[in-house]
């Protein structure tokens, strides 16, 4: 541990790399308790996978036709926001499911993504780091669209809270109240396209889901209320992404996978114990009634 201080106090892509995973702590704190509340992992997932088509598309567009302007970033941020309206269009004006239309996009998305990346001339050693992360490759430029991102997620996440709080839990009652519950989910979808960008940079498309999902279930153990869920679950994300770049940096290990199976460990350990310690008091709630003794909170 010693070590790793040592050399994140003395080399900057390490401290580049640390940031990265706390700013991403933040997307992910702000926004997974309401994908978790209102059950949209799935259109999360598809999101994720399309934005490979808008890495792909902007990678061409950048060597091929001269747009050097143009960053894999930009491209996922537009696939990620497209991705994200076209499934609320479907969701709210056709009125049919989104299964069918986000497995597609997951499937379409990834196959666009790698044609265009395979169209690319030269080495594009860069689609391994977008579908499964490199957080040692961040660049001071990445840390700056993060935290833009942030204050776009979190700001209108704490903005809007009682709204979605309200469209994640009760839509009939929100609706009475005369809250657009069509606007507002749009807007979830939205930022949840966002952050989804925000965690690719730092554990890859693949299992960008598991660091969405993992540290909200985590944070659910400790608490109901939404609000504390959040701040919970941006500070399990911090210790999971430190923790996860400080046990791969030694071994040389992928950080990204570290991280989700870090994030996967911590999870089903707090489950454990958290049923251990229930299971324990249900034992001595039983020993107490069948010797007759009174419990604590009656005794004189």
């Amino acid at each position: 541990m010693l070590h790793f201080i040592s050399e994140v106090l003395q080399y900057p892509f390490l401290q580049y790399a640390l940031a990265a995973g706390l700013l991403s702590a933040v997307a992910c704190g702000s926004i997974g308790p309401f994908v978790a509340a209102r059950r949209i992992t799935f259109i999360a997932g598809g999101i994720a996978h399309s934005v490979l088509a808008g890495l792909g598309g902007a990678l061409y567009l950048n060597r091929v036709h001269g747009w050097t302007w143009l960053e894999p970033m930009h491209g996922a941020v537009v696939a990620a926001l497209g991705t994200a309206a076209l499934i609320a269009l479907v969701s709210l004006k056709a009125r049919e499911k989104e299964d069918t239309l986000i497995g597609a996009l997951w499937a379409v998305g990834m196959a666009a993504g790698v044609l265009f990346i395979y169209a690319t001339p030269g080495y594009n050693q860069n689609l391994m780091s977008y579908l499964f992360g490199n957080i040692l490759m961040v660049a001071p430029a990445d840390l700056t669209r993060l935290l833009i991102m942030d204050i776009v997620v979190a700001g209108t996440t704490i903005a809007l809270y009682n709204r979605f709080l309200a469209i994640c839990f009760d839509e009939e009652f929100a609706r009475s109240r005369g809250i657009n519950v069509e606007l507002y989910y749009v807007i979830l979808l939205g930022l949840t396209a966002l952050a989804v960008v925000a965690l690719v940079s730092v554990v890859g498309i693949v299992m960008v889901i598991a660091l969405l999902t993992l540290p909200v279930a985590t944070s659910a153990q400790f608490t109901r209320v939404l609000w504390k869920q959040m701040v919970l679950t941006t500070l399990v994300s911090g210790c999971l992404t430190t923790g996860g770049l400080w046990l791969s940096y030694g071994p040389d290990l992928p950080a990204g996978a570290t991280i989700v199976m870090l994030a996967g460990v911590t999870y089903l350990a707090v489950l454990t114990v958290k049923k251990l310690l229930r299971g324990r008091l249900l034992l001595q709630q039983a020993a107490r009634e069948g010797s007759g003794a009174p419990d604590e909170d009656h005794r004189i």
